[in-house]
């Protein structure tokens, strides 16, 4: 999947060194839920375990680099509370802190949200952000999610306990 700017492909073992490089900085992981990577080996073991199902996790590559510069999936709801409908995917991303406020994660998100669309019978689509990062939840609005009106209070995410989290849904119109 792509557009002018990036593409959407799987993750290969040649992405740890930029994978350690961008998920190593300390403003970028506690935003979205896991603490910063300590070596490209930690990043190495992240793409063969948790980026490795290649139908539905992707990097986020920067055609005019050719670099991995963060992430985008969809996948069963994690245990983070979340109010997910039976057999409702729950997405998830983050790019790299340089590429922040320049519409890529919005880019990607709408293009995940296209193949959902057309490759898939998923209805609809949960997600959240904390509510120290609205900038994420302005991706989702962006993209045609809408509040839910509920906030749940995570305790299983990085950072400890009392992290609130702002719901959002998107209903898949065919």
């Amino acid at each position: 999947m792509e557009t002018d700017r990036i593409i959407l492909r799987p993750w290969r073992d040649s992405d740890a060194p930029a994978l350690y490089k961008w998920a190593s900085d300390p403003d970028v992981g506690p935003r979205a839920g896991w603490p910063p990577h300590q070596s490209v080996e930690e990043s190495l073991e992240v793409i063969r375990t948790v980026f490795c199902d290649v139908t539905n996790t992707w990097a986020i590559e920067l055609k005019e680099t050719g670099e991995a510069i963060g992430a985008m999936g969809y996948g069963p709801s994690c245990n983070c509370n979340l109010p997910a409908r039976d057999g409702e995917p729950l997405i998830g991303y983050w790019i790299a802190k340089p590429y922040w406020n320049k519409g890529i994660c919005t880019e990607a998100l709408g293009l995940m949200i296209e193949h959902i669309r057309c490759r898939t019978d998923i209805k609809s689509l949960i997600s959240g952000h904390f509510v120290d990062n609205p900038a994420s939840g302005r991706v989702m609005e962006k993209c045609g999610f809408v509040p839910t009106g509920e906030t749940v209070i995570d305790e299983t995410q990085y950072q400890g306990a009392d992290r609130p989290i702002r719901v959002l849904r998107l209903t898949i119109s065919k």
